[in-house]
């Protein structure tokens, strides 16, 4: 059994976070476990209320998964404070972990900035250089890189240059706003970016998506695949996920996470 390790926020109504990762880590068919950053109030419309946890106790975490069941593969979600931020990359370096994949979660759905600037500071000098794969949205790709992204062109460029800058391969992922479901992957080991392309899935609950795909890819790394193949995979179990339709709460709501089991039962 593979093992792996998501460092995120908990999500109360289970649809993203900590909650998203560990139901997409086990229907991937690996060993789930997590060190909780932040707890949030929140359910489908928002977030009302979030209590970070101490850097000394998210310490304690990482060093209590690494000493017993060492993870094959490590994803880390919302992390919103420097010194958190150094607590996660001194604990990874002091392990040696693998297999890492960070979702710099930097911009909620509304356009609203997630985390503050010396944050992204230490993201990007202590975090970024340790991943073996980054993978921001639009938004996010824009804050790491400078530049505005219009078209596939610049999802490109953006790409190649964080990969050159911090030495990680990066997946910018598409969207909606630019292209139907189309995301481009540099630094898998090919010469040129990658576009790792997916159909347009009508659904408007989408609260999860991204937490959803990097636990997918991470979970596809413990199992051995090669990045590519991991993505891939990946944006296949994320589209299972939005195809089936799920609907719940009054706002954007989750994905059905076990939607290969709902089909058998």
């Amino acid at each position: 059994m593979k093992k792996a390790l998501t460092i995120a926020g908990s999500d109360s109504c289970g649809g993203a976070g900590i909650q998203a990762d560990i139901k997409t880590m086990t229907m991937n068919g690996v060993y789930a476990m997590s060190a909780v950053t932040a707890l949030t109030a929140q359910n489908t419309t928002g977030v009302t209320g979030i209590m970070e946890v101490t850097p000394e106790f998210l310490a304690k975490q990482i060093d209590a998964v690494f000493e017993d069941i060492f993870p094959d593969a490590v994803k880390i979600g919302m992390v919103s404070s420097s010194a958190l931020i150094e607590v996660i990359a001194d604990r990874l370096a002091h392990y040696s972990a693998k297999n890492i994949v960070v979702d710099p979660v930097m911009v909620a759905t509304s356009g609203a900035r997630l985390i503050e600037d010396a944050a992204v500071e230490t993201l990007t000098a202590r975090l970024l250089p340790l991943a073996t794969v980054i993978t921001p949205n639009i938004p996010e790709a824009e804050i790491l890189s400078g530049m505005t992204i219009q078209n596939e062109s610049d999802m490109e460029k953006a790409a190649q240059l964080l990969f050159e800058r911090y030495g990680c391969a990066v997946l910018v992922k598409g969207g909606h706003s630019i292209n139907d479901a189309n995301d481009v992957l540099a630094g898998a080991g090919n010469e040129a970016p990658v576009w790792i392309r997916g159909n347009r899935i009508s659904n408007p609950n989408t609260h999860g998506t991204g937490c959803t795909l990097s636990s997918a890819i991470a979970s596809n790394l413990a199992k051995g695949y090669d990045l590519t193949e991991s993505v891939k995979r990946a944006k296949s179990y994320l589209s299972g996920a939005l195809s089936a339709m799920l609907d719940l709460g009054k706002g954007s709501g989750p994905l059905m996470h076990n939607f290969a089991i709902c089909k058998e039962v």
